[in-house]
């Protein structure tokens, strides 16, 4: 024999020898600890406090969502992307009627290409005041956590207002809104505009140059853009590494086109970079949310396409058209064309995409999600590696991977 290696055990695929065990300890980080912020396993081989490799594990979540997309109607699809990123879920809400309505080939009026930019941008600060504030905690920064944190719950309040709901919203329709924004979701966004900036203001005083926040994430969890390309990031975490990649720029939908913004990128690609440019991304929101405001269209909040637009509860109950209509509708009666499209937006994290396949049914004939934190989890053991315990977790914070998005 060549070898004479008694194999001890071996954990998530992590096979743990005689030698290793004298050189080596193994830690399980995760699944359910605190510190990782979802339920993520990794088995990390550690020289001290070094990490020398990583072994993810993937799966905990066990929705198959995908699965389950394609044997439900259109509309019942739109709970399931809910679930995939839920720090911003009006975007994936968003970005799943975009792609149904590319296959109908519906034209949206401008009004409500207004108000979704209005939704999603809304969803990107609430997402990245979850990631940057949690950056914070983990360097100890717990006040500054607390303090924007209140800002995602009026985002929520205003989610509320307009669909019921505040995490899993379900935002919207096939072909635009449920109902209009009334007086009180416009009185409560331009108070939101008014107000927040001061707050973040104070969040960035607080941390932005502290001494200790810099020390804890400059040079930490590096990645290269040429890397970053290659494992196929997108959104912050690749304009981070110093890439200018944007869907809203390079595949503009939603009218995204009208609007003045920039694309804040970074220079390293570590994690104060991704601090950096989450930061500067929601004053650019802010901008937008404000241009789409006060240039907002009038007219109608839905497309003239009643036999996949789901009409009011109004209309259904006063009207014998709208009442046929809801019918056909729910119980899958529409003709919905047979091909094949995909569509992106540009979510919280980076590219969500959808690629749909139809063949004329009830229901998606295939369905694939690109989900952007898929991907980034696939690099996470590799940014880690030769990183300190204590860096491991932060990188993850500054990657802002969501579970939902795992193992769709």
């Amino acid at each position: 024999m060549a070898e004479n290696k008694t194999i001890n055990t071996v954990i998530n695929g992590v096979v743990q020898t005689d030698e290793e065990l004298k050189q080596f300890n193994y830690l399980n980080l995760g699944p359910t600890h605190p510190a990782t912020h979802g339920i993520f396993q990794n088995v990390l081989k550690m020289d001290g406090e070094i990490i020398v490799d990583a072994q993810p594990t993937i799966g905990y979540i066990h929705r198959a969502f995908e699965k389950l997309a394609e044997h439900r109607p259109y509309y019942q699809v739109t709970p399931i992307t809910d679930r995939l990123n839920y720090c911003s879920s009006p975007i994936n809400n968003i970005g799943w009627y975009l792609t149904v309505e590319k296959l109908l080939k519906v034209e949206m009026p401008k009004r409500v290409d207004y108000m979704r930019v209005v939704i999603m941008e809304l969803a990107r600060i609430a997402d990245h005041i979850v990631c940057n504030s949690v950056i914070a905690v983990d360097t100890g920064a717990l006040t500054g956590f607390l303090y924007v944190f209140q800002w995602r719950e009026k985002i929520y309040e205003i989610y509320e207002q307009i669909c019921g709901a505040r995490l899993t919203t379900n935002i919207g329709r096939i072909g635009g809104f449920e109902r209009d924004f009334t007086d009180d979701v416009n009185r409560r966004i331009n108070e939101f505009i008014e107000e927040f900036p001061a707050a973040l203001k104070e969040f960035e005083k607080m941390v932005l140059r502290n001494r200790i926040f810099m020390d804890r994430t400059i040079n930490v969890g590096s990645i290269s853009a040429e890397k970053a390309l290659d494992y196929g990031f997108t959104g912050p975490n690749l304009r981070a590494a110093g890439v200018d990649y944007d869907v809203r720029v390079m595949s503009p939908y939603c009218s995204y086109n009208d609007f003045d913004f920039v694309i804040p990128v970074g220079t390293q690609g570590d994690t104060y970079d991704r601090f950096c440019v989450r930061q500067e991304e929601m004053w650019q929101s802010l901008s937008i949310i404000k241009q789409a405001m006060q240039k907002m269209p009038k007219g109608n909040y839905f497309a003239d396409v009643p036999e996949f637009y789901l009409p009011p509860k109004d209309a259904v109950y006063n009207t014998m058209e709208g009442l046929i209509w809801h019918f056909k509708i729910v119980m899958g009666e529409v003709d919905v064309p047979k091909g094949q499209v995909y569509h992106s937006v540009e979510g919280g994290n980076g590219e969500l995409g959808f690629y749909l396949v139809s063949d004329g049914g009830r229901q998606p004939y295939r369905l694939h999600f690109r989900r952007p934190c898929f991907i980034y989890y696939q690099a996470y053991t590799e940014m880690i590696k030769g990183a300190m315990l204590s860096d491991a977790i932060i990188t993850l914070s500054s990657l802002n991977v969501i579970a939902g998005e795992l193992d769709a």
